[in-house]
């Protein structure tokens, strides 16, 4: 149990939620993909990035508290939620789990625990997640790409919950 929770915490890190942190397959192609070609080009990515550090510093102080990080993730979730397909039950569950790791995840990326998120954290944080999705490394995240991580990340959850029994 205890290797399953891990490495689900080391998951949930590494890539994000699927819903609000766009670290999967074609969520990650659908929020980073800014010409809309169907690929993600690193230079793509760390614009977004950039442009999305700036908005979630809301006071522009240069660093993310814990409360913007949660706030900015929070603006997110809530649209996807909006036009997702789940049962309002569904939605309220969804939010409760998205919003507790949002929390995780802050704590994660802090890596000096000073509870100030600095650039240099998030964009550790964001080219640990390119390279995660780049599957083959050459510096573009296809289609292809996110279903190789996909089926990668799903190798290692059945291998976790094999151990597990």
């Amino acid at each position: 149990m205890k290797y399953t929770i891990v490495l689900a915490a080391l998951l949930t890190a590494a890539t994000g939620s699927a819903i609000a942190a766009p670290h999967e397959g074609s969520a990650f192609i659908h929020d980073y993909d800014t010409d809309h070609d169907g690929k993600v080009t690193r230079a793509e990515f760390d614009a977004v990035r950039v442009a999305r550090f700036k908005a979630t510093d809301a006071n522009a102080d240069g660093w993310v508290s814990e409360d913007e990080y949660v706030g900015e993730y929070s603006a997110r979730l809530e649209q996807q939620l909006a036009a997702s397909e789940l049962t309002e039950p569904k939605k309220v569950e969804e939010r409760q789990r998205q919003i507790r790791q949002a929390h995780v995840r802050f704590g994660v990326l802090d890596k000096d625990k000073d509870q100030k998120m600095v650039q240099a954290e998030y964009d550790a944080s964001g080219a640990r997640a390119f390279a995660e999705q780049d599957n083959d490394k050459d510096g573009t995240v296809t289609q292809a790409d996110a279903a190789a991580t996909a089926a990668r990340y799903l190798a290692a959850r059945e291998k976790a919950d094999k151990a597990d029994k």
